[in-house]
């Protein structure tokens, strides 16, 4: 499914972050420490290979909501665009933190001149929050910061399950 808001085009699809050839850079679930972990983290550093951590150790730690920019290593894309999503029920207020990890993560597209970029469902895996309500606060902020951005003109969600996929498109369909 694909929708356009301000010449942006926002498109969901079920696949692999790491399978985004097509995409200038992607956006990794990331840990504070910027490190392997599990999930999105480690589908993306077993991909990138461990030059990846070894960029991204001098920018750790991150706070929720913050976003550092490296390359891409050995993944098909040019960069990886590393974000600390809330911890849900933990990190207040959670939907300004998860929205800031989109804001964030799109200035660093701007400034970097990407033109694509393809985010996970930050923070609905092991971070617990609920996969509508992201959605929600991802299309929200997105369509909002959508007149600012320049550069930026092919948004993409890459979603693991089906299930994942059908509440993204239900709720972009909705915008």
């Amino acid at each position: 499914m694909e929708k356009e808001f301000s010449g942006i085009s926002i498109e969901c699809r079920q696949g692999d972050i790491v399978n985004q050839e097509d995409c200038e850079a992607v956006v990794n679930a990331a840990n504070a420490q910027l490190e392997t972990g599990g999930g999105v983290a480690g589908a993306i550093h077993r991909a990138a290979g461990p030059e990846l951590a070894k960029e991204a150790r001098p920018l750790a730690p991150i706070k929720p909501g913050e976003a550092v920019i490296t390359s891409g290593q050995k993944l098909p894309n040019k960069y990886v665009i590393h974000c600390l999503g809330p911890v849900y029920g933990r990190d207040k207020p959670e939907n300004e933190i998860l929205a800031a990890c989109y804001r964030n993560a799109l200035k660093l597209a701007e400034e970097k001149g990407i033109k694509s970029i393809a985010f996970p469902a930050i923070s609905t895996g092991i971070f617990g929050y609920p996969v509508e309500e992201a959605a929600k606060v991802a299309f929200s902020t997105i369509i909002k910061e959508g007149p600012s951005l320049k550069q930026v003109k092919k948004i993409r969600f890459v979603l693991h399950s089906i299930q994942d996929l059908e509440v993204h498109e239900r709720i972009l369909e909705q915008m």
